[in-house]
């Protein structure tokens, strides 16, 4: 049963809309990076220092990203964090076009990166290109992305950037 008023209709509500809205953390789509917050905290401090990274299992040798704290193929805790390389191929691609992350303007394009010289594909950002340059096979490059968001420790993420001339 709804609620109608004398005429049959249903209610009607206003509400109004703060100029300033505090987002909840929920919302933002970039971890806390510290020990404190995260288990694969090795992984950002060594990306804060210039180092792409991630686990290798040392009890059945498999190669993970992103960075595990258990082995999803033997179930063992024994990881190490080893490098990865900086440049690859692209995989794939598209471009986000509606709402994106908080702090990532749309249009931006996406994409899925193989890395050279390691058994890895992982997901980035693809910065510095549109969508109509690129070709799958293009040759990426890491670049490393500081967070400026005013909390108190400082975050880092990666993308990647086309070699050569692009945009």
């Amino acid at each position: 049963m709804t609620d109608t008023d004398a005429g049959g209709e249903p209610p009607r509500r206003t509400v109004t809309i703060p100029e300033r809205i505090d987002l909840p953390r929920l919302l933002d789509f970039y971890d806390l990076q510290d020990a404190e917050h995260t288990r694969i905290h090795e992984f950002y401090d060594r990306l804060r220092e210039g180092d792409l990274s991630t686990t290798r299992c040392e009890n059945c040798g498999e190669l993970h990203f992103p960075p595990r704290v258990i082995c999803p193929e033997c179930t063992s805790d024994d990881l190490e964090y080893v490098s990865l390389p900086h440049e690859g191929t692209l995989f794939a691609f598209s471009t986000v076009r509606g709402s994106g992350p908080l702090g990532m303007e749309t249009p931006f394009v996406t994409g899925v990166v193989e890395l050279d010289g390691a058994d890895v594909r992982l997901s980035a950002r693809i910065d510095g290109a549109k969508y109509e340059d690129l070709s799958i096979g293009d040759p990426v490059s890491l670049v490393i992305t500081e967070i400026e968001d005013g909390l108190d420790q400082q975050r880092v993420f990666y993308q990647f950037e086309p070699q050569g001339e692009t945009a």
